[in-house]
């Protein structure tokens, strides 16, 4: 893919450093323009410090170019906010908070990606007060994705006709240029979990779920304190302004919801979903738990049982979801999986499944059976299934399939 367009990107936390990152490593963007909203530190270097630097990721040039390289990164003009990062422009604009005040048409950006996590209404209008999603669009954007699932005010409403949520390598080919000016890239656990169901779905074998389920156990994000905070007001979960880093903090997760965006035969599961919050900088792991209806042998046994399912991981792995999905048999811990660059790992080892019989009783009548309403009883075999995925929640998994997004976007432009 060669694309040689400005990238735009909105807010400079975890994911859009990340992003920078990720686009700087590739070549499918010729400059960058970035946008704070605000002064940061006492000079345009106090920025540059930032981007080349990482707490959980190290430094950028060494990232980019292992223990041999040096930092190349230069302020070139302060006035303009113009950085050269390894070879590149980077452009940082400090003072419009609202997108529809960042100059993205002056600066001939045509693809946003909106990474503040304060614009996510695709319903709310350009010029909405205090800004939105949609103010890229007016000051020049052609696209805006989000890196984070769309939240409205709107309950209920369907999505307006030129929004859509993608998460790549699941559903990114549904993108129409001159259509979708809106996307949402989902969440990192969306993201994750979709390439967990995505290969079970396409299987015959693995297509019968009665139930579904997944417990994300999950790094901690900034929108969790350093220390007990006190509550804002109307808050209603108390667990969230507790400290984050001493703390097993039980929380919800959207990603149930967002994954039937995404994958629409999941909505007759009824799938749930939970988070459990704990200390640590990036990489979370989903728990995933699915009741099948399943077949016997000839012999009596199951069907689908531990083989069968880690067949399915790794063929995919070698196959269409080849760079996307990682299978290991490996024993590995959070650690090993920070900056690895797959949608999710399977730890094949921990796969685990158990078979028993659920008896289910029906009328005959129920069935349209003529001549009265006798019950039959059948027995059915089930098998519960429980499969581990690792994902890195800030880089490897999240903002890389995001950046694969965007290239894929702004190429179809």
């Amino acid at each position: 893919m060669s694309v040689k367009k400005v990238l735009g990107i909105n807010g400079l936390g975890r994911i859009g450093k990340l992003t920078l990152w990720h686009h700087l490593a590739g070549s499918d963007f010729d400059r960058f323009v970035v946008n704070t909203g605000r002064e940061v530190g006492t000079s345009l270097e106090s920025v540059a410090q930032y981007l080349t630097k990482d707490s959980t990721y190290g430094k950028l040039h060494r990232w980019l170019g292992g223990h041999g390289a040096r930092r190349d990164c230069a302020v070139i003009d302060e006035s303009r906010g113009l950085l050269r990062i390894h070879g590149r422009d980077v452009t940082v604009l400090r003072s419009a908070r609202n997108p529809g005040e960042v100059p993205w048409r002056e600066h001939e950006v045509e693809v946003v990606v909106e990474c503040t996590g304060k614009f996510v209404d695709h319903h709310a209008e350009p010029d909405a007060s205090g800004g939105s999603l949609r103010g890229h669009l007016a000051a020049g954007a052609r696209t805006v994705i989000i890196s984070a699932p769309f939240k409205t005010k709107k309950k209920n409403a369907p999505d307006p006709d030129d929004s859509i949520m993608m998460i790549y390598g699941i559903n990114h080919h549904l993108f129409e240029p001159g259509r979708h000016t809106v996307i949402s890239s989902g969440s990192c656990t969306t993201t994750a979990l979709a390439h967990m169901m995505k290969p079970l779905l396409e299987k015959d074998l693995t297509r019968r779920m009665i139930t579904a389920g997944m417990s994300t156990v999950h790094a901690l994000t900034p929108s969790q304190p350093v220390l007990d905070a006190v509550p804002g007001s109307g808050a209603k979960d108390l667990r969230k302004t507790r400290s984050g880093l001493v703390n097993v903090v039980l929380t919800s997760t959207g990603a149930a919801k967002a994954l039937e965006q995404v994958l629409p035969g999941i909505s007759r599961i009824g799938f749930m979903a939970d988070s459990v919050r704990v200390p640590t900088s990036t990489v979370s792991l989903i728990i995933l738990n699915i009741t099948f209806q399943t077949d016997m042998t000839e012999d009596g046994r199951p069907m689908i049982d531990r083989d069968s399912i880690n067949q399915i991981y790794r063929e995919a792995a070698q196959g269409e979801a080849a760079g996307l999905l990682e299978y290991s048999e490996e024993q590995n811990v959070s650690a090993d999986l920070q900056g690895e660059n797959a949608a999710v790992v399977i730890e094949a080892v921990e796969t685990h499944t158990r078979t028993g019989f659920v008896d289910i009783e029906i009328s005959s009548g129920a069935l349209g059976a003529e001549g009265g309403s006798e019950n039959k009883v059948y027995s059915v075999p089930v098998t519960h299934v429980k499969v581990f995925g690792w994902y890195d929640n800030e880089l490897g998994s999240y903002t890389h399939r995001l950046g694969e997004l965007t290239s894929y976007v702004a190429s179809m432009l």
